[in-house]
């Protein structure tokens, strides 16, 4: 995986919980391989351990740009180690990490109970630190509690320095909340970012959920929110805030002995004697030639009779190889078959790999799309989803940017569903590629069909792909562990890459008790908006919608009538709309203000009365042409 651009150590605030892992994380960023290796970092989910690794991983490479850095999570590292193997292109994976000058592994506590994993684990660290490469892990838990593991790889684990990520305190929270808000274009009272760092969130993420939704009520408002604001819009929490109990030059590959002292005595002779740009062209053809790449232009330059631009040369082939492993991974990810196919082996082939690697992408399947028929212009603006609808808006100006992710609660028939294929319906008229926009439930349904028929890497790349994921009824994911683990993955990738992600629930995703900690951190550190219940005039519109587009006329007082009626959802209200629709025509009467008193308040109607008075006492099914569905009633 890339590392993510934002996450460097400029972007990190260091405070009392954390400052031991931040001045180590900066030690090996400084001297990869010479003083802490390995470095073991651990701590709960959401409290920086991540941003940690990647910022070493940018230092690093910023100090010595051609050192290789590899970052991977364990999952996506053991996937990776299962596909090679079964594939057989086992030798490749292991040059890839052997060849790294820094390893970065994240979320190293699913070792547990991995056996094959934990034996190649072993046999790369004895690689990598024979070698003095720097070793960089992080874990929500130390690791000799991290449960069925090895004693030898245990060893390796713990055989350098052992850090923890703990809790921030209220000044650490305030200075954190202080960089986010100077990210943003608002800006708050005095004394509102110093109360919401005194909010009892469980972890770094929440807290930037809570500044995200003040910053949205503030986008929305025309008063500035003030500091007895803050514990109404982002309420208080009863948990406390605690935790609980992967380029600089490789180092050359060496052998041993005799002739390991031959090639330094022939290494010494040849400075001595041939012209300086001949022996760098060398030395770098050589390097790049021990990892399988073709060297082919280099051997050219070689040639020469004087000295090429040695520095343009060896940049615009470094750049090249880089571009090619890039279109490799995102290759195999379409098709496990083209991993360690020769053409991502040669700069001089870069034309050709991106069109193999852009045919094989188009042949993917993609993903669900939104509804046409569900679009803004169909929703009305009310007190219930003025803040969502708000949020909406601005992630489709500026997808992937504000709110990632955007979560959009409320109870079943409340409109999320709509609101959300309208942001989706939105993006694409904005050029957003790609839009998926699926059910949970049928996520997992797809995901187990891939799993059936053995494609799944192609069904992920459906989805790593796509420009933004809009994921529906996230509650269904919940106690599915595959699942899981796999929208994990892949909102780390979509949010790494810039993507937007919205979501939406019956409830807060910290309600949800089976929901894992590690995506319920993530879902928290966007936006959460919640639907309420339509208020008058929002009812009064949706009538009005609904008996203009079926063609029944009515008069305002009828609509009023209607209106003044509570209702707990938009679908309440639309469901007592087709009611007296369907009555009326049974009966062969208008939709008058006596018919609505009579079906409604249990008034009698000069018709007739209520509509069990007229019809078949047992149950009745009929179709209406403009009603677009089915109707079902019971009689008495």
């Amino acid at each position: 995986m890339k590392l993510d651009q934002r996450l460097r150590f400029e972007t990190f605030v260091t405070g009392s919980s954390n400052r031991l892992a931040v001045a180590a994380a900066k030690a090996v960023a400084d001297a990869p391989g010479v003083l802490y290796n390995p470095l073991f970092v651990y701590g709960a989910s959401g409290l920086g351990k991540t941003h940690l690794m990647h910022a070493v991983g940018h230092s690093a490479k910023d100090k010595q740009p051609s050192l290789g850095v590899e970052y991977v999570a364990l999952d996506d590292y053991m996937e990776e180690f299962h596909q090679a193997l079964q594939g057989g292109r086992l030798d490749t994976f292991k040059k890839r990490y052997e060849s790294a000058g820094v390893l970065l592994l994240d979320d190293v506590q699913f070792l547990t109970g991995r056996a094959e994993v934990q034996g190649e684990l072993l046999r790369l660290f004895n690689v990598l630190q024979g070698r003095g490469t720097q070793i960089v892990m992080t874990s929500d838990r130390p690791p000799d509690e991290i449960t069925d593991v090895t004693d030898r790889l245990l060893t390796r684990l713990t055989g350098g320095l052992i850090v923890d990520v703990g809790i921030p305190d209220y000044e650490t929270r305030v200075a954190i909340l202080q960089k986010l808000q100077g990210e943003r274009l608002l800006r708050f009272h005095d004394g509102v970012l110093e109360e919401l760092a005194r909010v009892d969130f469980s972890n770094i993420r929440e807290l930037q959920g809570g500044l995200n939704r003040l910053l949205a009520h503030q986008g929305m408002s025309d008063a500035a929110i003030g500091v007895g604001d803050v514990r109404r819009l982002v309420g208080g929490r009863a948990t406390p805030f605690v935790a609980p109990a992967h380029y600089g030059e490789d180092a050359p590959l060496r052998r041993p002995g005799d002739y390991d002292t031959f090639m330094q005595e022939v290494s010494t002779a040849v400075v001595e004697q041939v012209e300086e740009w001949r022996v760098r062209l060398a030395d770098a053809a050589t390097r790049w030639r021990a990892e399988g790449i073709s060297v082919a232009v280099l051997d050219r330059a070689l040639q020469l009779r004087e000295s090429p631009d040695v520095d343009g040369l060896l940049a615009t082939f470094g750049a090249a190889v880089e571009y090619l492993r890039d279109l490799e991974r995102q290759g195999s990810a379409a098709d496990t078959g083209l991993s360690g196919n020769a053409v991502f082996r040669d700069p001089e082939r870069v034309k050709e790999a991106h069109a193999l690697v852009q045919q094989v992408v188009a042949s993917i399947e993609p993903p669900p799309r939104p509804e046409p028929a569900l679009v803004f212009e169909a929703l009305h603006e009310g007190l219930a989803n003025q803040l969502a609808l708000r949020a909406a808006r601005a992630v489709v100006d500026a997808p992937g940017t504000q709110f990632v992710p955007l979560v959009i609660t409320g109870a079943p028939g409340s409109g999320r569903t709509h609101l959300l294929h309208a942001i989706g319906n939105a993006m694409i008229l904005n050029g957003v590629q790609t839009v998926a926009c699926v059910s949970a439930a049928v996520f997992t349904e797809q995901l187990i069909t891939a799993l059936r028929e053995g494609a799944v890497e192609k069904w992920r790349a459906r989805y790593r792909n796509a420009g933004a994921l809009l994921l529906d009824d996230i509650e269904a994911v919940a106690g599915k562990e595959r699942t899981q683990d796999e929208l994990f993955h892949l909102f780390n990738a979509l949010q790494s890459a810039g993507r937007q992600v919205v979501l939406t629930s019956s409830v807060p995703p910290n309600q949800l008790a089976t929901l894992e900690d590690r995506l319920r951190t993530r879902f928290t550190q966007g936006l959460i908006v919640e639907l309420g219940s339509p208020d008058e005039a929002q009812r009064a519109t949706l009538i009005s919608r609904f008996f203009a587009s079926s063609g029944t006329p009515v008069t305002e007082r009828v609509v009023a009538q209607i209106a003044d009626r509570p209702a707990r959802s938009i679908g309440e209200v639309l469901a007592t709309v087709r009611r007296l629709q369907a009555a009326a025509a049974l009966a062969g009467a208008p939709v008058s203000s006596a018919f609505v008193a009579a079906e409604l308040d249990g008034v009698s109607s000069p018709r007739g009365g209520h509509l069990h008075q007229m019809g078949d006492p047992e149950n009745f099914v009929h179709r209406w042409p403009d009603l677009g569905a089915r109707l079902i009633e019971d009689g008495d």
